[in-house]
């Protein structure tokens, strides 16, 4: 072989055209070239594993994928399009594009999203197209889309969009396109529209726009010169009531025309009594144009030394049952199983672009199956004072019937002068005790003192200390016999004979 032929060889195989590595371990069914997978109408349910890791563009549309599961991406941080349109995903779950910092184009359009989560987005910095199309999508909220600085068009049109919140689309700086026809929009506030500083397409046409006065601001905007962000035919946005203005422009209708009616809200009764364990339903009607939006909150009572104006509505959790209120916008208020800590203040509020409205509603709570609620004289803290104790910490008490109320003073009087009979016994008997003397034997003193002789009665003296503990002591100085009254002074006794009898020695046990 000549010298240079393995020189050449070499030099061939070098030239040969680069096969990628990862061809070999390409998904089954899927097609796989370069740096693109295709894996489109093949009736997949998951997202397949396999995939190579350096994949640019995926093909996954037309299938039927219901979910992303988390970290199912995760392996493919070089991907810069990903196609899942045509699918059947219902949510997205926070972070799930967490590793593609690099994706450019993410088509989302035909899917079944009914609504986007906070975070769904997180780590797609460098997105620049977003296809949410054909969806069914009901409300944009608060920061949706806050991490696609760099996003340009964002394509939203064919759901059912009724409502976009003030920030929903906050930290859309760079967004050049956004696409909101064909949706359900009533109204749009100036506040959604406002972050967008580098919009220059905006489509809004096929919704069924309310022209009111909330619209005033978009025909003036419009006018002045937010018509260069629509074209001729979307300028045509055509209104869907009121009645009076239907079908006809937003353009063609004067502001004068653009008007609101201010809520005005009615409660009946103000004043509910209800028994524990009971449910309530409450009615708010409100009245107005456009139709009001009507909260249920529960009013916090005003604490020591604060104003009743300065009081803060209750938070916590909201729904039938629970402490707070139900806010179901539908002017009714539910509660279920009522406890003592359901009484109190409620408000009800009716608003709409025209202004608002409140309805105080009191709720009492009846322990007693009693049905309405006596009322309680003021109290007052001291002798002379004339300050009412706080309304919060007596407010269980003064919820309850006059038969409970009464019933509860009583038991509280008879436990009382039940402690009072079982002390004045205890003490009686304590002084029993100590005055009654102990059984036989018990505390006695013993005296055995034969050291001196016997002793008589005659020795002992009574003793009695400060206790009152009676003892006999032997007094030594003393005769050992008493004389006898019969006895002359100055009569000798010759003998033993002739004397008084002595008695024989003899010991006692003398007892205290």
């Amino acid at each position: 072989m000549a010298p240079g032929v393995p020189t050449l060889l070499l030099l061939s195989l070098l030239c040969l055209p680069s096969l990628p590595p990862h061809v070999a371990s390409c998904p089954a069914a899927c097609r796989c070239y370069s740096t693109t997978v295709e894996c489109g109408a093949l009736q997949l349910h998951v997202v397949p594993p396999g995939i190579p890791p350096g994949t640019q563009t995926l093909f996954l549309q037309d299938n039927s994928i219901t979910r992303l599961e988390s970290g199912i991406l995760a392996p493919l941080a070089a991907l810069r399009h990903l196609y899942l349109h045509n699918n059947s995903l219902r949510a997205l779950e926070p972070g799930v594009f967490r590793a593609q910092s690099h994706l450019l184009e993410l088509a989302l359009t035909g899917n079944r999203l009914h609504g986007l989560r906070l975070g769904a987005f997180t780590g797609l910095a460098q997105l620049r197209v977003l296809y949410l199309a054909g969806n069914q999508l009901v409300q944009l909220l608060d920061f949706t889309f806050l991490h696609l600085a760099r996003l340009q068009e964002l394509h939203l049109q064919e759901n059912s969009i009724e409502a976009l919140e003030d920030q929903a689309l906050a930290g859309l700086s760079s967004l050049a396109l956004l696409d909101l026809s064909r949706n359900q929009l009533g109204t749009i506030s100036r506040e959604t529209l406002q972050p967008l500083a580098s919009l220059q397409v905006l489509r809004l046409t096929e919704n069924p726009w309310r022209c009111d006065c909330a619209l005033h601001w978009l025909g003036a905007w419009i006018k002045e010169g937010g018509q260069r962000l629509l074209s001729s035919r979307d300028k045509k946005i055509i209104c869907a009531e009121p009645p009076r203005l239907a079908l006809q422009s937003l353009l063609d209708i004067s502001s004068s025309s653009l008007i609101c009616i201010p809520p005005s809200v009615h409660v009946e009764p103000l004043e509910v009594t209800a028994n524990l364990g009971e449910d309530l339903k409450v009615a708010c009607q409100a009245s107005g144009y456009p139709q009001p939006l009507v909260t249920w909150k529960k009013v916090a009572q005003p604490r020591e030394g604060q104003r009743p104006s300065q009081a803060q509505p209750e938070g916590g959790a909201q729904g039938p049952g629970s402490h707070g209120a139900s806010d179901t916008g539908s002017g009714m208020l539910f509660l279920t199983n009522i406890t003592l800590a359901h009484a109190g203040k409620y408000e009800c509020e009716a608003s709409n672009a025209g202004g608002a409205a409140r309805m105080p509603f009191q709720l009492l709570v009846n322990l007693s199956q009693q049905l309405q609620l006596a009322p309680l004289p003021p109290l007052t803290v001291g002798p002379t004072g004339h300050e009412p104790l706080d309304e919060a910490s007596s407010m269980a008490f003064r919820a309850l019937g006059l038969a409970m109320q009464t019933t509860i003073a009583a038991a509280i009087a008879l436990l009382a002068l039940t402690a009072l009979l079982l002390a004045t016994l205890i003490c009686r008997w304590r002084r029993r005790r100590k005055k009654a003397l102990g059984p036989p034997g018990e505390g006695a003193l013993f005296v055995n003192d034969y050291s001196d002789g016997p002793c008589t009665f005659a020795q002992l003296e009574e003793l009695r200390d400060e206790r009152g503990h009676e003892m006999f002591v032997i007094d030594r100085s003393k005769l050992l016999f008493a004389e006898s009254p019969a006895e002359t002074p100055g009569r000798s006794t010759p003998g033993p004979a002739q004397g008084i009898p002595l008695q024989p020695p003899a010991s006692y046990e003398i007892h205290c």
